[in-house]
């Protein structure tokens, strides 16, 4: 089922195209990633998938509801965070995080139970005034609010900024727990190596446009793979293999680029040269989420 649907969706700001034609689906049960840098669009799109904006052209539905029309009924099954969380001064964070449960009009006894354990895992003291808190512990409060709804669909806005590097594990243990459960998650993120951990498929924007969109193993087909190889003596006749580029010579060996675009290319040629040769080490190192990302980028800027 698809949870969320976007349909050439435009948002204008007087002269200014914060988006242009955008399109994407997250199905039900995914996690999905929306990574660009800031300015590209990224919290827009989610604020009018929330219904706080109104898309100046196209359609966005979130369970088959207009997501301006239909705001109050979808908020019923969504949770969500932002990347700024502005709270209460005067209120600690155990009476934010039960009003905002309260708020959903669910607060059982199970709730409790797990919102307790919630509290326990993010470290947060909930007896502390807001006022008191940093960035990290206002973030903590927004996720455990946020985790102990029992949401279908999780909207993520730089959900782990300010977040040690202990609380982004226990984060990425929560949305694991999520996907068990079938429920969706939309992530945006400029954290690129917290996307390749979590997500099932990732959508680039950049200036307003999508510019790619896949699972991680389609994108990297899109572009290239570092090998590096060390042999006892030189190897010869590189130079004319297809799919074979950016040769150098080191102390450690020979280092090239191989493609890994579609139908260029022929691997088995590579690894039959230098399986002629005396080979002391081999590696071979696919491209990250990160390299995805420049790449796209850097095509697009060429663009």
């Amino acid at each position: 089922m698809t949870v969320i649907e976007i349909d050439n969706l435009t948002k204008r700001f007087g002269s200014l195209t914060a988006l242009d034609g955008v399109n994407l689906e997250v199905n039900q049960g995914e996690i999905y990633g929306f990574i660009g840098p800031n300015g590209a669009g990224k919290t827009t799109t989610i604020r009018i998938l929330l219904g706080i904006l109104k898309a100046t052209q196209g359609t966005a539905r979130i369970f088959g509801r207009d997501a301006w029309h239909d705001a109050v009924e979808i908020h019923r099954r969504i949770a969500y965070v932002p990347g700024e969380v502005n709270l209460w001064s005067n209120l600690t964070g155990g009476e934010v995080i039960d009003l905002f449960v309260k708020l959903r009009g669910t607060d059982n006894q199970a709730d409790r139970i797990y919102r307790e354990k919630l509290i326990r895992r993010f470290d947060l003291d909930p007896s502390k005034k807001c006022g008191t808190y940093s960035k990290g512990n206002r973030q903590k409060v927004a996720l455990i609010a946020a985790f102990a709804a029992d949401a279908d669909l999780y909207i993520l806005d730089e959900p782990t900024s300010g977040l040690d590097p202990l609380m982004e594990r226990v984060f990425q243990e929560c949305i694991h727990e999520i996907k068990e459960a079938k429920k969706t998650v939309f992530l945006s993120s400029h954290i690129l190596s917290e996307v390749e951990k979590l997500c099932d498929r990732v959508s680039i924007i950049r200036q307003g446009r999508i510019i790619e969109t896949g699972t991680l193993q389609e994108l990297r087909h899109l572009t290239r793979t570092v090998v590096q190889v060390e042999t006892r003596q030189p190897i010869q006749g590189f130079a004319g293999l297809t799919g074979v580029h950016s040769i150098e010579e080191s102390e450690a060996g020979l280092l090239f680029v191989y493609s890994l675009q579609v139908d260029t290319g022929q691997i088995g040629e590579v690894l039959k040269l230098i399986s002629q040769y005396d080979v002391v080490s081999l590696e071979s190192k696919a491209p990250t989420l990160e390299d995805l990302f420049m790449h796209h980028y850097q095509v697009a800027g060429e663009d």
